[in-house]
């Protein structure tokens, strides 16, 4: 998914919950399911890709952008409270 499908999909969730069409719990999972989609579709030309921690709780499933594995490492590192100094991390695909 590209970024304007995902935004159009984010759009399309918030219009329909702004009519009452839907509540804020199914806006808000559709709005995480297409960040989900985009981020583990995620394909540029700049040489960026989506790349997420395993092996320990603390980063299991943590997902960041970077532009190589060791910009990964240290990505998801930030945004994983207690991340330990070693785990593994594997490109999106």
């Amino acid at each position: 998914m590209d970024r304007i499908s995902a935004i159009r999909n984010v759009e399309q969730a918030l219009r329909e919950f702004e009519a009452g069409e839907a509540d804020l719990a199914a806006t808000e999972e559709r709005v995480l399911a297409a960040l989900r989609t985009y981020a583990t579709e995620f394909d540029d030309e700049t040489g960026l890709a989506a790349y997420v921690g395993r092996g320990d709780e603390a980063v299991e499933g943590v997902v960041v952008v970077a532009s190589s594995r060791a910009e990964a490492r240290d990505r998801i590192a930030e945004h994983a409270s207690g991340a330990p100094e070693t785990f593994d991390i594997e490109q999106v695909t």
